[in-house]
């Protein structure tokens, strides 16, 4: 299936979400893809499809509570969000379809995620980390306001209104969880020396939401092996700045974990 066909549902974390599975030809690990803070299934664009097509390997992609066609944002969240997503609705997410030791591909939250789900104990094969954020840097609040302002000023609602079923909730879901006081105090450090398996941390130099010190703590305090791939003329999505040097950056990690190599 691509990534461009129909949506099913599943129930995790006590919520309907929405996911998608894109085949491949032989058996092996499922990649996971977990989106971006304002991102969706949609949004991720032909990006899975293309390191499917790469690795060889299926791959699941799913929207978050609140996000895409998933149920629609109901409360706030606090600022553990990312905590509980990834300690209680992923877990839940992949024993529903049935996906044992994934590689695991976040971007910016969903990385974020990815590594507190790595840093717990989880079995992975491996992790792919873009534009992780590790700890709170002022450039990410002042980008959070820059983006606030674009919410309230121009079309961006319009735009977002193609992804989510409700882009005031899920916006606002989003930029108040940073915004709020306690969160300059968010770190998931900790959880760094834990992570055992391969990881592959990518970020852009003129990334406007997070600086090099992200990978570079990453780097520094994780558990096992890491190879930081940090790119020139990139922003905040190195998957649509720089697809094909993203791609094949993957695509390697995954031959070493997938078990075509040594399984971790």
């Amino acid at each position: 299936m691509s990534a461009s066909g129909p949506s099913a549902f599943v129930s995790a974390g006590g919520r309907s979400l929405e996911f998608r599975r894109i085949a491949a030809a032989a058996d092996g690990p499922t990649l996971v893809f977990l989106h971006e803070g304002l991102g969706s299934i949609s949004q991720w664009r032909d990006f899975p499809d293309r390191i499917v097509e790469a690795t060889g390997l299926p791959a699941v992609i799913y929207a978050r509570y609140g996000y895409g066609q998933s149920e629609v944002l109901q409360q706030p969240h606090g600022v553990d969000f990312m905590h509980r997503e990834a300690l209680e609705s992923l877990p839940e997410l992949l024993r529903a379809l049935g996906i044992a030791r994934p590689i695991l591909i976040g971007h910016s939250d969903g990385a974020s995620i990815a590594l507190i789900y790595a840093g717990s104990g989880h079995p992975l094969r491996g992790l792919v980390v873009m534009a992780p954020h590790v700890f709170v840097e002022d450039i990410t609040i002042d980008s959070v306001v820059a983006a606030k302002r674009a919410f309230e000023t121009t079309d961006l609602p319009r735009k977002l209104a193609r992804h989510h079923r409700d882009p005031s909730k899920m916006f606002y879901g989003w930029s108040d969880v940073w915004l709020a006081p306690e969160s300059r105090g968010w770190n998931i450090e900790s959880f760094l020396p834990a992570i055992k398996c391969p990881l592959l941390a990518i970020q852009g130099h003129e990334d406007e939401y997070g600086s090099m010190a992200q990978v570079d703590a990453i780097a520094r305090q994780a558990g096992g092996p890491v190879k930081v791939l940090k790119l020139e003329h990139c922003g905040h999505s190195p998957q649509q700045d720089q697809p094909e040097i993203v791609a094949a950056a993957i695509a390697e990690i995954v031959e070493r974990c997938s078990g075509r190599g040594a399984a971790v």
